[in-house]
């Protein structure tokens, strides 16, 4: 590996180390890597728009293409949504936390700030996503390890090779399993629609819709 060492964290070994060190760049405007409970995802604040350009161009993506937002729990989702129907509410409570991404409609002042009208998120299900979620109380950029057109890398080793000269750090986990992206769901209007299938079938997820 040859990004510095500092920069390296095992989850597994130094949770505390890592959640420190992540809510630190992230308040700071820097960028780091790291798991989630799908694939590895690259992070840092959305609202920053030096730090949404600098994901942007390590990708070699279109600035205006939008990023999933991961959040740690409704009371904090709500800041930056409008939920139209219950059903869509009961939906998500039924559902989340899991890797599950649902496009919603922005609310007034989010679409403002943000110059967009609905936003990609997920409720991870993931320990150390929900604890820096809770630790940073906003929303964290998740966007897949890989340049524009290429398959996501989700092993540390390619990771940090092709990346190191990028990001900020590199925060992993021991377990090497190989993980799907996550399911993407459209809730922007009354009935959803499939936009991607992955680890959970659209199906199974429409059991919970009523």
């Amino acid at each position: 590996m040859q990004a510095d060492k500092k920069f390296i964290i095992n989850i597994d070994e130094n949770l505390e180390s890592a959640l420190s060190l992540a809510a630190e760049l992230f308040h700071l405007g820097k960028i780091f890597i790291y798991p989630t409970d799908t694939i590895y995802g690259i992070g840092g604040n959305p609202f920053d728009e030096n730090v949404v350009k600098r994901i942007s161009e390590i990708k070699g993506r279109n600035e205006k293409k939008q990023f999933i937002w991961l959040l740690s729990d409704f009371e904090n989702l709500m800041n930056y949504v409008d939920v139209l129907y219950n059903t869509h509410l009961d939906f998500l409570q039924k559902i989340w936390p899991a890797p599950v991404t649902i496009i919603l409609n922005l609310n007034a002042r989010t679409k403002e700030i943000i110059n967009q009208d609905t936003i990609a998120v997920r409720i991870p299900q993931n320990d150390f996503c929900l604890n820096l979620l809770k630790e940073i109380s906003r929303p964290l950029i998740s966007t897949s390890v890989n340049k524009s057109g290429e398959d996501p890398i989700n092993q540390i080793d390619q990771i940090v090779q092709k990346f190191s000269p990028h990001v900020d750090a590199f925060l992993f986990q021991s377990d090497s399993t190989e993980r799907k992206s996550s399911t993407i769901v459209d809730l922007t209007s009354k009935q959803p629609k499939l936009i991607r299938e992955g680890s959970i079938k659209f199906v199974e997820l429409l059991q919970n819709f009523s």
